[in-house]
């Protein structure tokens, strides 16, 4: 089941979803989902210095992405078909008997902008900002302003609490993540 507006607004009261900084729900609550702002921390793919990219590699991605700050205020220009992680404004942390759902805003989407390649969904018990894979599909570069309504999330009931939250997972990837990390699939057990 998908929390309504009304539902989200009951867990953001009783700290159920603990989301900071807090959001402003006239401007971001929609009738099933809340908008997330785009954060001022990037992660850029540098395409000149490989060949290709080897997912098994050690810190390989590390070594062919640089991370991007934009000062308040500033824009990220996204050019065509260039692809970057970002991270939202907001932290976000979800209880175990929740799951969040990432999903574009559509009237980005009708600019070409996709925020997640495959990425969208958030387990019971995520705490951290969520990373956007932000594509422009489009034939035109696209101004980003940080600050500015990039996704939604979508908060939907699990049938009972998760047994392990994905904090309390031991091999946990990307928990309490602040920044675009790089991919750590070398990782995998």
């Amino acid at each position: 089941m998908i929390l309504s507006d009304v539902d989200i607004k009951k867990a953001l009261a009783s700290k159920r979803i603990v989301i900071k900084p807090a959001p402003n729900l006239d401007e971001q609550l929609g009738s099933c989902s809340i908008d997330l702002r785009l954060g001022n921390t990037f992660r850029v793919f540098d395409h000149s210095k490989y060949p290709y990219i080897d997912p098994a590699k050690k810190d390989y991605s590390n070594e062919i992405t640089k991370v991007v700050r934009v000062e308040k205020g500033g824009a990220f220009i996204m050019q065509p078909g260039e692809f970057v992680l970002a991270v939202t404004l907001e932290n976000v942390k979800i209880p175990a008997d929740l799951m969040g759902r990432l999903e574009g805003r559509s009237s980005l989407g009708r600019l070409g902008l996709v925020v997640h390649s495959t990425a969208s969904t958030f387990d019971a018990g995520w705490d951290g900002k969520p990373v956007l894979e932000l594509g422009n599909l489009g034939r035109m570069a696209i101004k980003l302003s940080i600050g500015m309504r990039i996704c939604a999330m979508v908060f939907e009931e699990l049938t009972s609490p998760a047994q392990t939250p994905y904090t309390s997972k031991k091999f946990a990837k990307y928990k309490f993540q602040q920044a675009p990390e790089e991919s750590r699939i070398h990782e995998d057990k």
